[in-house]
């Protein structure tokens, strides 16, 4: 096999991954890819330049020793290959809970009662399909469960997040038990808005405009702010909790001191299990602060399963039928199965890097760098001590520096969240995305799955993220096609 351009290839390869990453879990092939090229940057009229060239090793073992060797439609449903038996065991039992449907208590089944009064969905898996990505809807009669609405009104909460609505609360649920009204259902209408590459290429992209529909307890406020979340892909969330909390700190440069034309930020957030705040790391604004408190949030807010640290059910005051309810006990899901749930969510493993040895992969990921697409999708970080030890001390590739950027007016929300203001987003991270359709069977990207494809998110991108936007549009459409076999290898 060929050699890419200025990348060495150090090991053979058998059956398509390097045989002592397979026997070790070692990172075997490295460059350094800086970010170099006068001609390439003048080409990009606007770009701002990149200020510290980012070096970007090529491993395809991108979460260390956890790592899977995999690439087929369960791949990001395996665990960390370094568990123990027993670990393996608690994984297994956390999977059956995030997979199964709950039901409407009182049920014979106590473990998996209390579903409701109102949700989106019955199991955790019916959004985060095969431990994937959801995408929205294709239509009114679309029954896919991979998108929701979040609610707040202008202000905060006492804890400092955003103000649920009166009447519909944080999230609107379209699903309710019997005897209970859902909430009201949405739609979502679409344009398009034509543009061009530099080489006269023409494209366009779909701007999403969300509408409410049937609601059950009358109009929302006038000043509601309503923001589009869909289920990222969920692996290797222990290893992006085990990131030290100083590194992260460390890469934020809300002023831009730099110069360099990004400002990332913190989110500090409400951290339920402290009583006090804390850095926020998941979810699309970085508004929870560890695995636990987004499992449990998600359990809430999308299931109506009641836990330990959200005891309190989904139902404002003028939703009756709701509050009168039976349920499923209190908390509805107990500390200790809880606590397999957040194991699993932990340790699911991440899918290895493929194709490392492709030329058109390792042109890729130097334009990568060029673009200036690594300076907020940090490409390394090393984990600190953590539970559990199997995501401790890992060399890991996410592609994210798990900070806020301003992403520019087109992908605003308008919805403040903690810190987080309304054209703030997480830089997400880049694992895994190349097998998304593999797994999930559509390449449906950002936020709320407005882009069709990867180019589309890399045009969507504005704000801090405009300058590698317009660096991308720049290229030929060879380098625009190796840029993207590039994240399709992640």
């Amino acid at each position: 096999m060929g050699k890419p351009d200025g990348v060495a290839a150090v090991v053979t390869r058998r059956g398509g991954w390097p045989i002592l990453l397979r026997r070790l879990g070692l990172v075997v092939l490295a460059a350094a890819l800086m970010a170099v090229g006068t001609v390439f940057w003048a080409a990009c009229a606007g770009a701002a330049p990149v200020a510290t060239p980012v070096p970007l090793t090529l491993a395809a073992a991108l979460g260390g020793e956890t790592t899977a060797f995999t690439a087929t439609r369960n791949a990001f449903g395996l665990s960390a290959r370094n568990l123990s038996s027993q670990e393996r065991r608690t994984f297994a039992v956390g999977n059956s809970f995030f997979r199964q449907n709950w039901v409407t208590a009182p049920a014979s089944t106590k473990d998996r009662d209390g579903l409701g009064p109102v949700f989106n969905a019955m199991s955790c898996s019916s959004c985060h399909h095969l431990d994937g990505r959801g995408k929205p809807p294709e239509g009114p009669g679309d029954g896919e469960r991979g998108l929701l609405l979040r609610l707040s009104v202008p202000g905060v909460d006492a804890r400092g997040g955003p103000l649920p609505e009166p009447v519909y609360g944080g999230q609107l649920q379209d699903r309710a038990i019997l005897g209970v009204p859902a909430e009201g259902e949405f739609v979502i209408s679409y344009r398009e808005v034509a543009g061009s590459f530099v080489d006269g290429e023409s494209y366009s992209l779909r701007h999403p405009t969300y509408r409410l529909r049937g609601l059950a307890y009358g109009p929302v406020r006038p000043d509601v702010l309503v923001s589009p979340r869909v289920a990222p892909v969920i692996v290797g969330m222990g290893l992006l909790e085990a990131i030290p909390e100083g590194d992260i700190l460390a890469a934020a440069d809300p002023d831009d001191a730099d110069g360099d034309g990004i400002s990332g930020r913190a989110n500090i957030v409400w951290d339920a299990r402290r009583g006090g705040l804390a850095l926020g790391r998941f979810g699309w604004k970085a508004n929870q602060p560890t695995v636990e408190q987004q499992t449990a949030a998600a359990f809430l807010g999308d299931l109506g399963i009641t836990s330990v640290l959200f005891p309190g059910e989904n139902c404002s005051s003028p939703q009756t039928a709701c509050l009168e309810a039976a349920n499923g006990g209190s908390p509805e899901i107990s500390g200790q199965r809880l606590g397999k749930v957040v194991m699993y969510t932990q340790t699911l493993a991440v899918p290895a890097m493929r194709d490392i040895n492709d030329p058109q992969v390792g042109r890729g990921a130097r334009l990568f760098v060029a673009a200036g697409c690594a300076l907020c999708h940090t490409p390394k970080h090393t984990t600190g001590p953590h539970e559990p030890d199997a995501v401790s001390g890992q060399i890991i590739y996410p592609y994210t520096d798990l900070l806020l950027h301003d992403m520019g007016p087109e992908l605003a929300d308008g919805r403040p969240d903690f810190e987080a203001d309304g054209q703030e987003w997480r830089t997400p991270p880049l694992w895994g995305i190349g097998l998304v359709e593999t797994v999930n069977g559509h390449t449906m990207f950002m936020h709320d799955g407005r882009a069709r494809n990867l180019t589309e998110a890399i045009l969507w991108h504005g704000g801090e993220g405009a300058a590698a936007r317009d660096a991308f549009k720049a290229l030929t459409k060879e380098e625009r096609d190796a840029l993207i076999r590039f994240l399709k290898s992640l």
